[in-house]
């Protein structure tokens, strides 16, 4: 596949606010601290859209926003992919308790929010943009998914990408079934070519291989980001951006499909 420039990195999460803050704990730099996300409040979105705007849009569009950040890019004419394996089992859990549970109508409010492309249309509505925007679950191959997806757009256009994969813990009931640990969002700016060394963060070249071990992060790190790792889906982007912090080199291997795994080369 024509190997993707990545752009710009955007990241939320406990104790990683941001990509700064995120790869200086990612190269060793800085000790890991965990800690609450602060509150998120979308200033793009108008005030209606912010009051309805749940978590996990919050999570997204803050990562989406730090992405885009400094760059010469109108959101305007973004293409778009927002991949999640769950999105948000907080509104799930909502709308059925008011159907099966309380015997009430669900509010409009919950039930726009309870599709899985509510997040790419908070981003449309923050921005004006109507390009095309492409929602994905893959499970905990969402992010490979979201990957690919990407790569085939950019394969057809030379207008950048943004990639966005987020997830976040539902209600104890929800979190018995499919536990994911801690909210976590990561959105990359991706583009066919390079927009510039100064933009040029690294190359990602993608390739589908044999299902294997997916690659764990360095032991070095603090362990508690093994387990965001392996208890989030979207946190599978881990080791990549390990690769990507550290000045690119090697490959990272991602889970996709039962037999089959993404393995990216950055360079």
């Amino acid at each position: 596949m024509t190997p993707l420039h990545l752009i710009g990195v955007g990241l939320v999460a406990p104790g990683l606010p941001d990509w700064e803050s995120a790869a200086a704990v990612l190269t060793g730099r800085r000790p890991y601290a965990a800690a609450p996300i602060p509150p998120l409040a979308p200033a793009a979105l108008p005030p209606n859209e912010r009051r309805r705007a749940t978590l996990g849009t919050r999570l997204a569009l803050a990562a989406a926003e730090q992405a885009s950040a400094g760059l010469a890019l109108d959101p305007r004419n973004l293409s778009s992919v927002f991949t999640a394996s769950e999105s948000d089992l907080g509104i799930i859990d909502r709308l059925c308790t008011d159907i099966f549970g309380r015997h009430i109508p669900v509010s409009p409010t919950v039930f726009h929010n309870s599709v899985h492309n509510a997040v790419a249309g908070y981003w449309s509505i923050a921005h004006g943009c109507r390009q095309a925007s492409t929602s994905l679950s893959a499970w905990d191959g969402s992010l490979a998914a979201g990957l690919l997806e990407c790569a085939a757009q950019l394969a057809d256009t030379e207008r950048p990408v943004l990639l966005v994969a987020y997830d976040l813990p539902g209600p104890a009931l929800l979190d018995s079934h499919r536990h994911l640990e801690g909210p976590f969002a990561c959105a990359l700016m991706l583009s066919a070519a390079a927009r510039g060394a100064a933009q040029s963060l690294a190359t990602l070249a993608l390739d589908l291989v044999s299902a294997g071990e997916p690659d764990r992060l360095p032991p070095g790190l603090d362990p508690a980001l093994e387990v965001l790792r392996t208890g989030n889906a979207a946190a599978r982007v881990l080791p990549l951006l390990c690769r990507i912090a550290a000045g690119g080199g090697g490959t990272v291997r991602l889970p996709y499909l039962e037999d089959l795994d993404l393995l990216v080369r950055v360079g």
